[in-house]
């Protein structure tokens, strides 16, 4: 077999917008929001102001004492600046490590903690709000506020007029980026990318984007803090597409926005796709003009692709769902059509980029992996990152050879198709995948917005579900529709706004489980959750 060769392409993330100007600087980025760090730029620009702000940001940096290889962690409140104050500070040669605006104070002190004394890039919200208790002082190197101000922090506005700085552009197998895990199974996990990973990340990404023939304009929800982000920010730009990029993730506000632009490219997150969902009945039909779908963080619901792909009056519109990893990148991929959308496998993940990514399924109890017994998938690509910053040896342990082992669970068609059944830490004895499950009622009930099925305190499977509107569940269409699954707990219903997140959207189902585990007992399950099911609760959940 093929062993996937090293990438040639390195993707600076400090240069990449002001090479990019050089084509396509009149190129426009809009935003729905003010950015805190920039108020006077407004909600238009360019690529080539994106490339002076941050130019003009890394000299700044470069005068608060930040220098080459010292690790900066970005951590404020939601908006597109984010991107900006990563860029700027890998100009300069610093790394950047993206720390999610909705991770809390205690886990923040503990990922500044690992960084062992960074610059930390802040706002006054989060100085005085969730970062106010930490020591701060021994945590790190300065604090740079860049927004507001604050007794303990320079403000990045009184740095403005340092003297210009050149680009510095360490080696390419360097660290030159850290994100984040999505901390599904606890503290998250620091993801140190290189030049040379996030390259062969993004020539997978625009081989992708070469296929859209006519200059679309690209809209996108994304985590700032994501690597997708800055891979997506980059080829956009490089390719001279108008881009949109949206804060608020409310389906009112989104409308409006699409109406506004009429984006013929939309990503965002899958649960976020979900979400959205309720705009599909807006008699502008703001999805009309939306030819390119694209979903990378995380399976997505057929029902959710059919809706959608049927909400555009495009030709032959086309759903992208693509199975990657934070340490990894982009690794299968599959397109799907109004024809086949709601009849697909949602398990299917497609296939490997020849030449690019590749993967394997490896017993995990002897057995030949199937549907029945599900394998490991490893996974072996140029992207994959250098290291967990910080536990080298927990890194070490998914590392088999050339293939990454990255917690995922499935089988392989005859076909060579990849499936995905469970992240293996959520399987439920006694069912092959809940994430099946999920998608067959899901595309059943089209009155619930989300569900979610996790081990309950017995153990036993346990959905939980969120209903448009927050009205009652209809017991009997729910019965008939999990009558194949008899293992099924009654369900426990819940806001959708109460569900524990990750920074791209995620349920965090094993904190969902915990939480279960607090307001359940064994043996209970049932009473509770039918008078659950028939009355909202009142309980603050995540």
């Amino acid at each position: 077999m093929f062993k996937v060769p090293k990438s040639k392409k390195f993707l600076y993330l400090g240069v990449v917008s002001e090479r990019a100007a050089e084509k396509f600087g009149d190129t426009p980025i809009t935003l729905d929001h003010d950015m805190d760090a920039f108020p006077e730029a407004g909600r238009k620009l360019t690529v080539a102001e994106f490339a002076g702000h941050v130019a003009e940001t890394a000299n700044r940096l470069w005068a608060a004492g930040v220098r080459p290889s010292e690790h900066v962690a970005v951590h404020k409140t939601s908006s597109f600046d984010i991107t900006v104050l990563a860029c700027a500070a890998a100009r300069i040669g610093a790394v950047p490590a993206m720390l999610s605006p909705h991770l809390d104070g205690e886990t923040v002190g503990k990922l500044l903690e690992r960084l062992e004394r960074p610059t930390l890039l802040t706002d006054e919200a989060k100085l005085t709000g969730s970062l106010a208790g930490l020591p701060l002082t021994g945590l790190t190197a300065r604090v740079v506020t860049v927004a507001g101000s604050h007794p303990d922090a320079v403000r990045l506005a009184d740095l403005a007029g340092a003297p210009e700085r050149r680009p510095v552009l360490l080696a390419p197998d360097q660290p030159a980026l850290m994100t984040h895990t999505s901390g599904t199974t606890g503290v998250p996990k620091l993801v140190v990318h290189s030049a040379r990973s996030l390259g062969a990340r993004g020539n997978w990404q625009d081989r992708v984007v070469s296929l859209i023939r006519k200059r679309e304009t690209a809209a996108m929800h994304v985590s700032y803090v994501h690597s997708r982000m800055y891979l997506g920010l980059a080829v956009l730009q490089m390719r001279g597409m108008p881009m949109v990029f949206l804060n608020d993730g409310d389906p009112a506000h989104v409308a409006d926005m699409l109406v506004r632009h009429r984006p013929g490219v939309l990503e965002t997150h899958p649960n976020s796709f979900l979400e959205w969902e309720a705009m599909l009945d807006d008699p502008r039909r703001p999805i009309s003009n939306v030819k390119y779908f694209n979903s990378t963080f995380d399976a997505i619901h057929p029902s959710t692709m059919h809706k959608f792909l049927h909400a555009s009056d495009r030709r032959a519109p086309v759903f992208l769902q693509v199975y990657g990893q934070s340490e990894c990148g982009p690794l299968a991929a599959r397109t799907y059509r109004r024809r086949n959308a709601l009849k697909a496998d949602g398990r299917c993940q497609g296939y490997p980029t020849p030449g690019m990514t590749k993967y394997r399924l490896v017993s995990r109890n002897g057995a030949k992996p199937s549907k029945e017994t599900p394998g490991y998938i490893d996974v072996a690509t140029a992207g994959r990152a250098l290291t967990y910053y910080g536990e080298q040896e927990r890194f070490d342990k998914q590392v088999v050879g050339e293939w990454w082992r990255g917690g995922d669970v499935g089988y392989r068609t005859k076909w060579g198709c990849l499936h995905l059944l469970d992240r293996e830490v959520d399987v439920i004895p006694g069912i092959e995948s809940t994430l099946e499950i999920e998608d067959a009622v899901l595309r059943k009930l089209d009155e619930l917005t989300e569900l979610v099925v996790v081990p309950g305190p017995d153990k036993r499977p346990v959905p939980v579900v969120c209903t448009r509107g927050d009205e009652p569940l209809d017991m009997e269409r729910w019965q008939a529709a999990v009558a194949d699954w008899p293992a099924l707990c009654a369900p426990v219903r819940r806001r959708l706004s109460e569900l524990p997140r990750t920074a791209t959207a995620k349920i965090r189902r094993l904190e969902l489980a915990r939480q279960l585990a607090e307001t359940l007992t064994p043996g209970e399950t049932g009473e509770e959750t039918e008078n659950t099911a028939a009355e909202p609760t009142g309980a603050h959940v995540g």
